[in-house]
């Protein structure tokens, strides 16, 4: 009986982590993305024009053990009329193996006409602290110590770019991670691998129904080579300028209810819940990641309208 059910575990642990890196990429992925787009997009850095504070908790496939666990804080402000500075650090963690990113971006922005629209171009630079301890794993070969050697703290650069085309109503953005690709840790096979470059691309637009009511289409695409495409469609509405209600469904993955209410002009939260469609139905009872939104918007600068993006 015991077998029966450490064999059991084994085959629920290899689903879990063949459907994560066939349908969600080697990076952090994201319910809200809408809501920190710094994290995909470095052109994104200083847009809002005020200084902004986020913080995200993702907690993915509750009641699988070993299952993904994020954390992620962003800064960023407009500095002078055209600039945007920013930093953003991500704990992310899954079985054995845990990433901490930390990366300074910068935007530069460019006026394209007399109606204010801008094409951002973006950088960030920083760093990933990657560990690894098979002891927490399920290891294939006890006699393979190249696969079963464990790392602590390990030290790899992070350069990334992107561009990103913004209105008062709409965004459209193109970015790459890491332009240089290092080691990471393959969760299907166990061992570690070498990292394949992302592409992101990410936009959406608000259409006013009439005075009371907005409603906000918007998409993610990531592309790893080798892995399928992931995609992210998502419906939210803003009611009153104040309550956000939205649905997002993810190709092949899962379907998510969000919910979202604008405090103050200043403070917005939201949550997600994520339900899967995919092998891990039956052995999870769901994700959920919640936000937090602060921003200071000064005197000569006030907030017309609150931003989807």
């Amino acid at each position: 009986m015991m077998m029966r059910k450490i064999y059991n575990y084994i085959i629920l642990f290899q689903m879990a982590m063949l459907s994560f890196w066939g349908y969600s990429q080697q990076d952090p992925q994201y319910t809200q993305y809408q809501y920190n787009p710094m994290s995909v997009n470095p052109g994104y850095t200083g847009s809002r024009g005020h200084l902004t504070l986020l913080s995200l908790y993702r907690s993915q496939w509750v009641g699988l053990e070993g299952s993904p666990k994020t954390i992620t804080f962003g800064i960023d402000s407009p500095v002078g009329l055209f600039d945007g500075l920013g930093l953003s650090i991500i704990r992310d963690e899954w079985g054995p193996a845990s990433e901490t990113y930390v990366d300074a971006n910068y935007a530069h922005q460019l006026i394209l006409n007399r109606k204010g629209d801008r094409l951002s171009l973006g950088l960030k630079a920083g760093v990933r602290f990657f560990s690894l301890d098979f002891s927490k794993g399920l290891r294939r070969d006890e006699n393979d110590a190249q696969f079963n050697q464990n790392i602590k703290g390990k030290l790899l650069p992070t350069v990334g770019a992107g561009l990103f085309y913004f209105t008062d109503k709409a965004y459209l953005g193109l970015s790459i991670p890491n332009l240089f690709p290092s080691e990471y840790y393959d969760r299907d096979i166990e061992r570690k691998s070498d990292e394949s470059m992302h592409i992101n691309l990410i936009g959406g637009i608000v259409f006013d129904l009439n005075t009371d009511l907005k409603f906000k289409p918007s998409f993610l695409v990531k592309q790893v080579a080798g892995a399928p495409i992931s995609v992210d469609v998502s419906a939210n509405f803003l009611l009153y300028e104040t309550l956000n209600l939205g649905l997002n469904y993810r190709y092949n993955d899962s379907v998510a209810g969000i919910f979202g209410f604008q405090l103050s002009p200043q403070f917005n939260i939201g949550y997600a819940y994520d339900y899967s469609i995919n092998e891990l139905t039956n052995y999870n009872s769901g994700s959920h990641e919640i936000f937090l939104r602060y921003q200071w918007i000064s005197l000569d600068k006030k907030l017309k309208s609150p931003r989807f993006f």
